[in-house]
C-alpha cells in the first residue's frame, strides 16, 4: 500500500496563469473604484464651474504638505515595482525590504494627510467644496488603508514561502492596487492644489 503522504496530490488552488480570477477579479475593482473617483471629480469640477464665488472660497491651498505627501506615494510605487522585481528574481529578502519600504511610505502618507485635515481652515459643512475636499481625499485615505492591508498580506505570505518568484500572482495584483490609488492621488492632488491656482 503507497504511503498516503505521498499518494496525495495538492490542489490546484494557485492560478495556474497571468490572466487568473485573482486577476481579472483586480482589474474589475480598480475599474468600479476607478468610477468612483471619475464621478466625484466631476461632480468637483461641475461645482467649481458652476459657482459665481471663488473656487476654493478661501483660496487655493498651500501646496508645501500635499506636493511632499505626493512625492511619498510616487516613491512608494517605485518601491512596489523594485519588491516585485527583486522577487522574480528569487530575491525573498530584498522583496520583504522593497515591500516594508512601501508600506511605510504609505503609512506615513496617511498620517500627514490627517495631520493637514488638521490645519485646514474650513469643514466638510463649510462649503461645497470643503464637503468635496473631506469627500474625496476621505474615500482615497480609505483606498490607501485597503492598498496597506494588501502590501501587508503579501510580504507576511511571501516571508512565509506562500510566494516565490514562480508563483507571485498575489504580489502582482496588489502591486496593480497600490499603483491605482497612487494614480487617483495625482488626478486628485491636480484637481484640489493645482487646479484653483489655473483659474
Amino acid at each position: 500500500m503507497p504511503d498516503s503522504a505521498a499518494a496525495i496530490q495538492r490542489l490546484p488552488v494557485a492560478p495556474q496563469n497571468a490572466r487568473a480570477s485573482g486577476w481579472w477579479g483586480m482589474v474589475m475593482l480598480i475599474v468600479t473604484e476607478g468610477a468612483l473617483f471619475a464621478y466625484l471629480l466631476f461632480s468637483y469640477y461641475y461645482l467649481a464651474a458652476q459657482t459665481p464665488r471663488r473656487w476654493p472660497p478661501d483660496g487655493p491651498l498651500p501646496l508645501g504638505i500635499a506636493f511632499g505627501n505626493t512625492a511619498l506615494l510616487l516613491i512608494s510605487s517605485v518601491a512596489v515595482i523594485f519588491a516585485e522585481r527583486a522577487l522574480e528574481k528569487s530575491q525573498r529578502k530584498t522583496f520583504l525590504a522593497w515591500q516594508a519600504f512601501a508600506v511605510v511610505l504609505g503609512t506615513v502618507f496617511v498620517g500627514v494627510q490627517l495631520s493637514e485635515w488638521r490645519t485646514k481652515p474650513f469643514t466638510a459643512s463649510s462649503h461645497a467644496f470643503g464637503s468635496l475636499y473631506y469627500v474625496i481625499t476621505g474615500f482615497h485615505m480609505a483606498h490607501v488603508a485597503v492598498g496597506l492591508f494588501f502590501l501587508g498580506a503579501v510580504w507576511l505570505w511571501t516571508r512565509r514561502g506562500t510566494y516565490d518568484a514562480r508563483q507571485h500572482l498575489g504580489v502582482t495584483v496588489s502591486g496593480y492596487y497600490w499603483h491605482f490609488v497612487d494614480l487617483v492621488w495625482l488626478a486628485v492632488f491636480f484637481s484640489l492644489y493645482i487646479y484653483p491656482r489655473m483659474l
